[in-house]
């Protein structure tokens, strides 16, 4: 049987729960599903196996890049291979074999689409965060640039705009 390691409320409806299951663990993949029925009377729940930090994986990743940061603070079992840019992290991952390229989302989806076979993970490592600021001393140009922001996202054309250039794995904030 497996065993619950930390069980967590996170809102009123929702628990998280970190359960050991080692043969589960042994014989994941990225992309794959486990099943989860939490009692005998409910439904089975897909849940999705994302964890590539395991022993044999190479993650190729652009130097000093803020998921380099972060995978270098959490991972601890995979490798990361380090190059200068995005274009040498792509060469790298398709020349070498590597297990993971990691990316900002819109790249990983073109690249992705470059080679068969591959797919981009669910979720995000890190995220790339617009925003628009004024000074709040200038009332009148923060009540202006909130009304603008808000206007062209109600009015479609923050989503045109990354449909036009083709912007993948973007959504626009709510």
């Amino acid at each position: 049987m497996f065993r619950i390691v930390e069980k967590r409320l996170l809102s009123e409806n929702v628990t998280l729960y970190e359960v050991e299951a080692p043969r589960v663990a042994r014989r994941h993949r990225a992309g794959q599903f486990v099943m989860v029925r939490p009692h005998a009377g409910s439904e089975r729940i897909p849940l999705t196996i994302a964890d590539v930090d395991r022993e044999g994986v190479r993650i190729s990743v652009s130097a000093r890049s803020a998921y380099d940061l972060y995978l270098s603070r959490t991972l601890k079992h995979a490798k990361l291979l380090r190059v200068e840019g995005i274009d040498a992290s792509y060469e790298q991952f398709r020349k070498d074999g590597l297990e993971v390229l990691a990316g900002l989302k819109p790249r990983l989806v073109s690249d992705a689409e470059k080679l068969p076979g591959s797919r981009v993970l669910d979720g995000q490592v890190t995220g790339v965060q617009q925003a628009v600021g004024v000074p709040k001393k200038h009332e009148s140009a923060a009540k202006f640039t909130r009304e603008f922001v808000e206007e062209i996202k109600r009015s479609g054309l923050v989503a045109k705009t990354i449909e036009k250039h083709g912007v993948k794995g973007v959504t626009v904030a709510p």
